[in-house]
């Protein structure tokens, strides 16, 4: 079997977080856990320190100190999160931090040669020239995390991208997929927190209800992927069985199904090309129903094209488009803004948006505090709160 992998989990008490650490309490005997973060839950990450017993344990918010049980190592602050994607200890990092502040984290692992199982699609989105250069120019390897990215990794089966005629992205559509356009003013946070099918942290859940997410995961695919924008399509798929497809050049399509869960595409990053056994209940195509598809209602949800055309615009786009979104959500989870009024800031970010190439960490840094500060203060500027 071999020694233990050492596996860094960056933002441990997330949602993604979690479910990661449910897979290593399973197959402890294949994992062993060299370092811990989270940005300020200090008392979780501390009962998840004194359960793992890691090397060492990052708190990111050094605001958010307390008296700790576990007497272990801890390191504080945002460069802490840098030095612990490429411990030396470490054979994979899962980032599964929230939002572009993975950025730098992503380009340690990578630069330091590990695995990295990326959960943090905005470092890859706002960053994307950057990483797909460490990771081509160096000796690390990106596994995706997200179950859409981790069913086209495993249809392709290392393929050629010249093999595949188009990727197909499935969405569950959210929770607001039949509801009409006209009604989406009176949203509230409580709404859009509920999803039909996956339990996601809040972010990434409103992400998925506004189809910023989907957007992010296209763009993410055509990096990883090395699959032209226009070769990738979106369907809505409201049961998430299918987790996406791929079509060859051929007219095969293959897909990969499962019923909803994090915890198997996680452990298929840390574990791959091997596969290993799980205790779920086996997949019952019976009971899993007839598999519905539907066209996405684009119009109803702006905040996809919009990401597309961050995405062609390219150069610092995308990280205006990532960072203006973060900004939205946040003002939509805080009360201060309306559902509809997060596409509203975003669209005003871009349309003004004249940044240049994403060359290096400094000019995406300083695109993603500008896109952050014209969110800020067009969210400030809506005239209709929490409806405009």
């Amino acid at each position: 079997m071999g020694e233990r992998r050492g596996v860094v989990v960056l933002g441990a008490t997330g949602s993604v977080g979690r479910s990661t650490c449910n897979v290593l309490r399973r197959h402890a005997d294949r994992f062993r856990v060299v370092g811990l973060s989270a940005g300020r839950q200090s008392d979780a990450l501390d009962l998840l320190a004194t359960e793992f017993e890691p090397e060492f344990v990052v708190l990111a918010d050094s605001g958010q100190r307390r008296e700790a049980s576990w007497t272990g190592e801890w390191r504080y602050g945002a460069a802490a999160l840098i030095e612990a994607a490429a411990d030396e200890r470490a054979d994979i990092v899962v980032n599964a931090l929230v939002g572009s502040a993975g950025l730098e984290a992503t380009l340690s692992a990578l630069e330091a040669g590990k695995r990295l199982a990326l959960a943090n699609k905005e470092s890859l989105v706002a960053g994307g020239s950057l990483v797909v250069r460490a990771w081509r120019d160096g000796t690390g390897d990106i596994l995706p995390v997200d179950s859409e990215h981790s069913a086209i990794h495993q249809c392709l089966a290392g393929r050629p991208s010249g093999e595949v005629r188009r990727l197909i992205l499935t969405a569950s559509g959210g929770p607001f997929r039949q509801m009409p356009v006209g009604e989406f003013a009176d949203i509230r946070c409580a709404d859009a927190l509920v999803h039909p099918t996956w339990n996601m942290g809040s972010k990434i859940t409103v992400d998925s209800a506004t189809l910023a997410n989907k957007a992010l995961e296209v763009i993410e695919a055509h990096l990883l992927f090395d699959i032209a924008l226009g070769n990738i399509d979106v369907v809505v798929h409201p049961s998430s069985i299918v987790h996406s497809m791929v079509e060859f050049q051929d007219g095969s399509t293959m897909a990969q199904m499962g019923f909803p869960t994090m915890e198997i595409p996680i452990l298929y990053a840390l574990s791959a090309p091997e596969r290993l056994r799980n205790e779920f209940e086996p997949f019952d195509p019976v009971a899993a129903g007839p598999l519905e598809f539907e066209t996405m209602r684009r119009a109803a949800f702006p905040m996809f094209d919009l990401g597309l055309t961050a995405a062609r615009i390219g150069g610092t786009a995308p990280a205006a488009y990532s960072a203006a979104n973060e900004v939205a959500v946040q003002a939509f989870l805080a009360g201060s803004l309306s559902f509809t009024g997060i596409p509203a800031v975003v669209e005003s970010v871009l349309h003004s948006w004249d940044g240049g190439p994403a060359d290096s960490v400094r000019t995406v840094v300083e695109a993603d505090a500008e896109a952050r500060r014209r969110a800020t203060e067009a969210a400030g500027n809506c005239p209709d709160r929490p409806g405009c």
